[in-house]
């Protein structure tokens, strides 16, 4: 009896956090009650390996029916898995798993070892795949040699470990078999260390450092010296990233593997047998592994699988061909019935349990690829997905295309976005016209998802190999009738259009979070709760940007209505045209830098009396300044201040032009000029003028004055320059965003706004001043 024999047991579990980690837990502390299990889960980056295990194992609703069951019983939930539960933090990709003394000795009174952690991403980095698919399991044999004990180890690897052969795979060692090629593992793990130096030394190459900071500056504009820099590590570090992926599935399709996951299990299963010194092992192959059949309740997955993904974007109608061997067989298995088999050749012990044990349904109950599709196909047909707009999405008609040829497609069609993208960049963009490029951003991303995925599984839907399972069910026949329905895994037992249209499709759509139904969405949409987040009460600080914020108007327009103000009809006109003809270039310097252009603009006002300017100003807060406001952004400034809100205004425009604007504001924050003795501006600046970064210190530097905190604070512009202040706050306002911001406010869940003029107002393309009387034309502003 399977519970008998592990009785008393003490079980060291490795991923415990993932898929099948989650129900093998589950399962043992259901189905075995006099077990004890000891985890193996990594310290997260703020939360200890403790925690994880309450946060991301135990709350999982895999476990509502043991919740259930304790609800009524002398023992809470709570306490029985306090008593039979003992979490150690390590790693299987640190030498010695990085455990500290004391969970040495804690994993030392293991009697069964399940491991079950890997890198089960087909586009994992090589070097992560080797450390932790291949020397995972050395590092746990080599610990229990060191520890000096002998517990069984139930090595989880992949049936996939047999490579792109067609027709029969056994359960044996693909290094003992007859495709066998020699290779040395501890040579592959050399050659993967070693390359991944090489990688990390040439993405410090200086050509390549230029390219990642044109990049970076490409994305974010002029956002600040601070989050250029980490824009520009994260592109280096997804170039490393990309490098070793890409080498992987080079490494791993020149020697006859669909992927680096598949190589490197394979590698360590070679290397766990040949390092395993007195340590017995056992080794558990199971094919794709998809949502329970039965257990711990029918449609059970945690986190979306291989097919999920594909399924999903074929039911939104992005996948419009696939790549596939209709006749061949796609071999899924359900996860409850993976776990039974490990927990079934865990109990048999080493002495009974077969060395290899392939858990897989294409031999014994096989799934036609084109009988999966046609499944899918018309479940979809009877419950499709809906648009936007609440009408059904028509699912395509896949005609099984070569993998190249669909990869041709998408590529065609990636590249034509690209293009479109590249032009629109260029252009002065924003509000509605920039969430026009952030769409079609987004399309392009679509598009690469649907030509990864073709990369990542195409080769999945190919395979043509049927993986023996004669060892699962020898162990399955030995297995008394009350073993039988306790733990079953025999893959026969499952009815295949029953799982598909009764199990597995509709449990990935509750978990897709998809609109399954028709009509458009009654609820509350994203925007509106957004707004009424940043008006909560709670909220403590509005910081406002101005320009293309709160008014549609800049700095040069602001200069043009004073500079103009004294000038004649023909000097007007001189001024208007230069002006304009310097626009372009004003642009350019205002993307590179805010605060650089800022400096070089406002040397303009040198030698202007400032007490000329402070009276000209006050007519120019009527004559542009509020006629070339929002008003919702007005409005939005005054129910801030109703919610009991401090309303900051942080602008590069000088400190004399917005003065008008005091009545609005709690605080406002300006460049600011310094004034000769005569009375005349100098056109240079105080201090740096409050752009990018330097908007989020000064907000920052506000708060912790006043005793406000920043995740309570909103914050409201209209460029990628002030990421850095979106960053800081709890609260990002996306207003007219230009076409970087657009993008990663849609990225991000931002909330955003479009606010416009009120109608009938001046449209110039460069504001001047009324024209004064002779008399107040003699004092004359440049």
């Amino acid at each position: 009896m399977i519970a008998q024999s592990l009785s008393k047991r003490r079980i060291a579990i490795t991923g415990s956090t993932g898929f099948v980690g989650t129900a093998l837990v589950e399962r043992l502390l259901r189905g075995v009650p006099d077990c004890e299990l000891i985890l193996l889960v990594r310290n997260g980056r703020r939360t200890p390996a403790a925690r994880r295990t309450a946060r991301e194992i135990l709350s999982n609703d895999a476990f509502d029916r043991l919740r259930e069951t304790h609800a009524s019983a002398d023992e809470s939930f709570e306490d029985m898995c306090a008593r039979r539960i003992t979490t150690i933090a390590g790693d299987v990709s640190a030498d010695g798993l990085g455990l500290t003394a004391e969970d040495r000795n804690i994993f030392s009174t293991a009697d069964t070892v399940i491991h079950s952690a890997a890198t089960v991403s087909f586009d994992s980095p090589l070097d992560q795949a080797v450390e932790i698919n291949l020397l995972g399991p050395v590092r746990i044999a080599e610990l229990c040699n060191e520890l000096g004990i002998t517990p069984h180890i139930v090595a989880v690897s992949t049936c996939y470990v047999a490579g792109n052969r067609r027709g029969t795979a056994p359960e044996e060692l693909v290094s003992e078999g007859p495709f066998a090629i020699g290779l040395d593992w501890r040579s592959e793990v050399a050659s993967a260390r070693r390359l991944k130096g090489d990688t990390e030394a040439a993405s410090r190459q200086p050509d390549r450092l230029i390219e990642f900071r044109k990049r970076a500056r490409s994305e974010l504009g002029a956002a600040g010296a601070p989050a250029l820099a980490a824009k520009t590590e994260q592109l280096r570090e997804r170039w490393v990233r990309d490098q070793l992926v890409a080498a992987g599935r080079a490494r791993a399709a020149s020697i006859g593997w669909p992927d680096a996951y598949a190589f490197t299990k394979a590698m360590g299963e070679q290397a766990l047998t040949e390092s395993k010194g007195n340590v017995p092992i056992s080794i558990v192959r199971p094919s794709i592994i998809e949502s329970a059949w039965a257990e711990p309740r029918p449609g059970w997955i945690r986190g979306f699988r291989m097919a999920e993904p594909v399924i999903i974007s074929y039911a939104r109608g992005l996948l419009k061909e696939f790549p596939g061997v209709p006749e061949g067989t796609i071999d899924v298995i359900p996860v409850d019935i993976v776990v039974a088999s490990i927990i079934a050749v865990a109990a048999a012990g080493p002495q009974k349990a077969p060395f290899i044990t392939q858990v897989a349904s294409g031999g014994i109950n096989p799934l036609r690829y084109r009988t999966l599709v046609d499944h899918v196909s018309s479940w979809f047909t009877e419950n499709p997905l809906y648009d936007n707009d609440g009408q059904p999405i028509l699912v395509p008609e896949w005609r099984f295309p070569g993998r190249g040829k669909v990869q041709s497609q998408l590529s065609r069609a990636k590249s034509a976005i690209e293009r479109v993208e590249s032009t629109m960049q260029m252009l002065p963009l924003r509000g509605r016209q920039a969430e026009f490029a952030a769409t079609l951003e987004s399309r392009r991303l679509e598009v690469e998802r649907a030509l990864e995925y073709v990369e990542l599984y195409g080769l999945y839907t190919e395979c043509e190999a049927i993986y023996q399972v004669d060892n699962l069910m020898s162990l399955w026949n030995d297995l008394p009738a009350a073993d039988q329905e306790a733990f079953c895994f025999d893959p026969r037992v499952v009815d295949w259009a029953h799982y598909v249209h009764n199990i597995h499709l509709p449990s990935i759509i509750e978990h897709a979070r998809v609109k399954s139904t028709p009509g458009k969405v009654k609820t509350v949409d994203r925007m509106t709760r957004l707004r009424s987040q940043v008006l909560d009460p709670k909220r403590q600080v509005a910081a406002f940007d101005l320009e293309n914020t709160l008014i549609a108007s800049n700095v040069v327009e602001s200069y043009s209505w004073l500079a103009t103000r004294r000038l004649d009809g023909r000097e007007r006109l001189k001024y208007v045209t230069r002006t304009l003809a310097e626009a372009p270039g004003l642009l350019r310097m205002d993307r590179r830098d805010r605060t650089d252009f800022l400096r070089h603009f406002y040397r303009r006002y040198a030698d202007a009396q400032l007490e000329q300017i402070e009276t000209d100003v006050e007519a120019m807060l009527t004559g542009l300044i509020l006629s070339k406001c929002f008003p919702e952004g007005i409005r939005r400034v005054r129910e801030h201040r109703a919610a009991g809100h401090r309303t900051v205004l942080i602008t590069g425009a000088l400190s004399f032009n917005v003065a008008g604007l005091r009545p609005l504001f709690d605080e406002i924050v300006a460049a600011e000029m310094t004034v000769r003795p005569d009375g005349t501006l100098s056109g240079e600046m105080k201090s740096v003028p409050p752009t990018g970064e330097a908007r989020a210190q000064i907000l920052a530097e506000y708060c912790e004055a006043e005793n406000l905190r920043l995740e309570e604070c909103v914050a409201y512009a209209d460029s990628s320059s002030d990421l850095p202040l979106f960053e800081a706050v709890g609260f990002p306002v996306a207003v007219n965003p230009e076409t970087r911001l657009a993008s990663i406010a849609r990225k991000r869940g931002w909330l955003v706004e479009h606010w416009s003029k009120a109608k009938g107002g001046p449209r110039t393309l460069l504001p001047v001043g009324p024209i004064l009387s002779e008399r107040e034309q003699r004092r004359q502003f440049r």
